[in-house]
């Protein structure tokens, strides 16, 4: 387990915050996000809790139990950095991840599925 808190250059940037908060899903014990920059900037929660993760929000922490593994589901994404978080979550579940409203996806990360197919990936776009 990690505990981290988003700060300023030369800090831990918020900007990394969802995406390790998928990492702190699997580590031991219980690891602690302590958001400093943004208020609200937990709004991937809710979608890897529907994926089986154990994170409680007390005021601007985000309190983080690791657990054996995820679980595929269906989830949506809220905004760039949230769906960065839900594609390694759903790249690391068990079972198929479908993550809706990717148009956040596809303003940061371009040729995103291509990317991380070439990587080995087990991922692919759909139509609505």
């Amino acid at each position: 387990s990690v505990d981290i808190k988003t700060s300023p250059y030369p800090g831990f940037p918020t900007d990394m915050q969802a995406q390790i908060m998928v990492l702190m899903c699997f580590a031991n014990g219980t690891s602690v996000i302590s958001e400093t920059v943004f208020e609200n900037r937990f709004m991937h929660v809710s979608e890897l809790r529907r994926m089986g993760a154990d994170v409680r929000i007390e005021g601007r922490s985000a309190i983080v139990k690791g657990v054996s593994g995820l679980n595929g589901a269906p989830v949506m994404a809220t905004d760039l950095r949230a769906s960065a978080s839900l594609i390694l979550a759903g790249l690391a579940a068990e079972g198929k991840t479908e993550i809706s409203r990717i148009y956040h996806i596809d303003r940061g990360y371009e040729r995103i599925v291509e990317k991380l197919s070439n990587l080995g990936a087990d991922i692919k776009r759909v139509k609505d």
